[in-house]
C-alpha cells in the first residue's frame, strides 16, 4: 500500500499488559490517527479506548478491518494468534506491525512472512530493543571508530529477578508459566536482534540453558556464546530467577561491555554510557535517554520508525525477512542446548 497522505489511519488488536506502551506511543505520534481497538475481551478494549481516547471498539478483527479500512494494524496479541490475524490483514491489503514472538514455531514465522510478501503488504516486527537509546548510541560510537576499527567482543549480563517467586509472571504475563520455551523465545530474541544490529550477522552459537524455577515449563536461565561473521565473539549471561543489584533491572535489561581493538564501551544498568580508549581513563558519553513509557521510550522509537518508513517508502530495519535471520539464530540456540554442541553455519 502506498501512503502519500502524511497521516496514517491505524487500528490495533490486543489490550493486554504490554499494549499500554503501544497505545501511549501511538497517542504521541502526530502522523498517526488510531481509529479503533479490538480485543476478544470487550471490557479490556473499552478500558484502553477510554484511556487513550480511541473512538471505536471491536471484538472481531475482520469486522474492524472492514468497518474502518485502516492503512495499518498493530498486532499486540499472543504469538499463536499472529498468523491468522496477519492473513486477515493481508487479504485486505493492510500494512502490519506485529509484536514478537512472531509465531510459536519457526515454520509458522516463515509462513507469516510469506503471507505478507505474497499480498505485497509491508510487515514490520515490533522488535524494540535495538531502538533503545543506548543501543543506538553504541552503534553510532562503533561507526565513529571510538574503540577502533575491529570489534573483539560484545557481552551482556541480564538479571531480571521476576522469575523466582511462587506466583512468578502470573500478575503481568501469566502465559509465561506454561510456555515450553521462555528465556530465549521471550527475552533472548531481543538480544539476538540487538547483537546483530551492533555487530553484524551471527555465524555460530553455543548455548547452555537451565530451568531454575521448577514451577514453570520453560527455561529461565542460560549462557549463550555467539560467533560473528566478522570474527567478533559475543556472550549473553542471563537469568530471570536471580536478581540485579540495580534499582530497575527492566530499564536497560542488562549491563553491556563492548570491546574493540582501540578500547571499550560500557553500558551501566542506569543507562550511563562510557568509553575507555586503550591506555586512557574511562569517560562518560552524553546522550539523551529518559524513564518514559518502556525502557527509555523504545516502543515510541520503534513505532516512529514504522511510520517514517511507511510514509517515506523506506525499508524497515526489522522487516519480516530480516527478522527471520534473528529467528534462525534462536533456533540454533535451542538446537545447541539440546545437543550440547556448538551450531555453526547458522545463516
Amino acid at each position: 500500500m502506498s501512503h502519500n497522505d502524511q497521516t496514517l489511519r491505524g487500528v490495533a488488536i490486543g489490550a493486554g499488559y504490554f499494549s499500554q506502551f503501544h497505545y501511549d506511543a501511538w497517542s504521541r505520534l502526530p502522523s498517526v490517527d488510531l481509529q479503533a481497538v479490538c480485543d476478544v475481551d470487550r471490557a479490556k478494549a473499552e478500558s484502553v479506548a477510554s484511556r487513550f481516547d480511541i473512538p471505536q471498539v471491536f471484538t472481531d478483527a475482520a469486522e474492524m478491518f472492514d468497518s474502518v479500512r485502516p492503512d495499518f494494524v498493530d498486532i499486540i496479541t499472543r504469538p499463536d494468534s499472529h498468523l491468522p490475524l496477519v492473513q486477515l490483514a493481508a487479504e485486505r491489503g493492510i500494512d502490519i506491525i506485529c509484536q514478537k514472538p512472531l509465531a510459536p514455531t519457526f515454520a509458522e514465522s516463515v509462513r507469516l512472512v510469506e503471507v505478507a510478501a505474497q499480498a505485497d503488504i509491508r510487515l514490520m516486527v515490533h522488535e524494540n530493543f535495538r531502538f533503545q537509546p543506548w543501543h543506538r548510541e553504541i552503534k553510532k560510537l562503533l561507526r565513529q571508530g571510538v574503540v577502533g576499527d575491529r570489534l573483539h567482543t560484545l557481552e551482556c549480563r541480564t538479571r531480571l529477578g521476576d522469575g523466582w517467586q511462587e506466583d512468578a509472571y502470573l500478575s503481568r504475563q501469566p502465559y509465561f508459566v506454561t510456555m515450553p520455551q521462555l528465556l530465549i523465545f521471550e527475552s533472548g530474541v531481543h538480544f539476538i536482534d540487538t547483537y546483530r544490529f551492533l555487530a553484524g550477522e551471527i555465524s555460530g552459537v553455543y548455548a547452555s540453558l537451565r530451568k531454575l524455577n521448577e514451577r514453570i515449563a520453560g527455561e529461565d536461565a542460560g549462557i549463550v556464546m555467539f560467533e560473528f561473521a566478522s570474527g567478533a565473539m559475543g556472550l549473553w549471561d542471563a537469568s530471570r530467577f536471580n536478581e540485579s543489584n540495580c534499582e530497575d533491572p527492566r530499564y536497560t535489561f542488562g549491563e553491556f561491555l563492548v570491546e574493540g581493538n582501540g578500547g571499550s564501551i560500557r553500558l551501566y544498568a542506569d543507562g550511563r554510557l562510557t568509553v575507555q580508549p586503550l591506555d586512557l581513563p574511562e569517560h562518560d558519553i552524553v546522550y539523551e535517554h529518559n524513564r518514559k513509557n518502556f525502557a527509555a521510550d523504545c516502543v515510541f522509537f520503534t513505532q516512529q520508525h514504522f511510520v517514517d518508513s511507511l510514509l517515506n517508502e523506506r525499508p524497515f530495519e526489522t522487516s519480516g525477512e530480516e527478522y527471520l535471520k534473528t529467528l534462525k539464530v534462536q533456533e540454533a540456540i535451542y538446537q545447541s542446548a539440546a545437543t550440547r554442541q556448538p551450531v555453526r553455519d547458522v545463516g
